[in-house]
């Protein structure tokens, strides 16, 4: 603890930046390491999930991503729920450089209501494909619409949040109770974000089948400098991953999945979040340079267009290749911005482990 005046004393903390992997045990070939990553009753080739960001999500893209082994998650709030085709406002806002006109725009834009219908003709179209099904409410929206999700059949249901508690305190309207919504819910809930042991521990013992750790988007997120909120993600990792462990021992057994989300710009931040104890990583920057990404280049999530205090801004990036080539390589490019799997892979070879669970006990340096 340090000491920040007389009267407040804080902890030290440490972003997916300040780490690093230390190999400790004979190498082994990439090809003998296994990547896949079970939550609930479906089993994925590699354990990376798609964030439910208009930028990078659409159906075609979460069905795409479904095709190469990941889970894409659509943002039930955005564009593609709003409007029928809503190509032409991609389109649009693609030729808007300024961030005041464009976040003013993206205000206009996504003050159009939600329609039920279009919620559930996009599960369908993915649900069509043949791969695995989830969609992403807001916890304020979660009520008003998981009615519909339910009757669409989805794998999994994902309540995102830049900060996500298991009992909200409302002076209007019943808040959600999320024990007793996800007690009554007949699908695998995933639910954050969350920085803390606390907090993850409350939202483990709501039956959530996965905990978001941190607060989404940080590439596009301007939550630090609006609400002063944030919380470095090596240390969030860290901290979560211990409330596991102890739930785990509590409730007899219970494996509740930790999930990292901010931050990761690169495959080395993604096997950094693995080895401080993730199980997967949501990742939604490095898709953005995808040129099948819907955003053409630019990348912003929900904050950006909040009609009263937006909370992000649009990045914009140049775009390195397919969706596949990003995702599984070949990657033609050294930044760890593409093959993302190939280099995770790689870096488990390297460091001599062989799945994911035996990864997370790596040694760590701080740098």
């Amino acid at each position: 603890m340090y000491d920040i005046g007389r009267s407040k004393r804080a902890a030290k903390a440490f972003s997916l930046d300040d780490v690093a992997i230390v190999p400790s045990r004979r190498t082994r070939d990439p090809e003998l390491v296994n990547l896949s990553w079970k939550i609930d009753a479906v089993e994925f080739d590699f354990p990376l999930m798609a964030a439910p960001m208009d930028s990078v999500m659409s159906p075609e893209t979460a069905i795409a991503f479904g095709k190469l082994g990941g889970l894409g998650v659509l943002n039930l709030e955005g564009l593609w729920t709003r409007y029928d085709d809503p190509t032409p406002l991609y389109e649009e806002l693609a030729t808007i450089s300024d961030q005041v006109r464009a976040t003013r725009r993206m205000q206009e834009m996504y003050s159009e209501p939600i329609k039920p219908e279009l919620i559930a003709e996009r599960l369908a179209q993915v649900r069509e494909a043949g791969v695995p099904v989830a969609g992403s409410l807001s916890p304020q929206r979660t009520q008003e619409y998981i009615s519909v999700v339910e009757q669409a059949n989805v794998d999994f249901f994902v309540i995102r949040g830049t900060a996500v508690s298991a009992e909200h305190v409302a002076s209007s309207g019943e808040p959600l109770n999320l024990k007793k919504f996800i007690y009554n819910l007949d699908v695998p809930v995933i639910v954050g974000g969350c920085a803390s042991y606390q907090t993850a521990l409350h939202l483990m013992r709501t039956g959530a089948a996965g905990v978001l750790v941190g607060f989404g988007g940080a590439a596009s997120s301007t939550t630090r400098q609006v609400l002063g909120i944030e919380v470095p993600m090596a240390s969030a990792i860290a901290d979560v991953a211990e409330a596991r462990r102890d739930y785990l021992d509590e409730s007899g057994g219970r494996y509740v999945h930790v999930i990292a989300d901010g931050a990761m710009g690169t495959s080395g931040h993604i096997a950094r979040a693995l080895a401080c104890g993730a199980d997967a990583a949501m990742i939604g920057g490095p898709l953005a340079r995808a040129k099948e990404a819907p955003g053409k280049g630019w990348h912003w999530g929900a904050e950006a267009w909040h009609q009263t205090l937006p909370r992000g801004r649009r990045v914009h990036y140049d775009s390195v290749g397919s969706l596949e080539e990003v995702v599984v390589g070949p990657s033609s490019v050294t930044d760890g911005t593409m093959n993302l799997v190939g280099a995770l892979r790689r870096s488990m070879a390297s460091s001599g482990y062989q799945d994911v669970k035996e990864f997370q006990r790596i040694e760590l340096v701080i740098r």
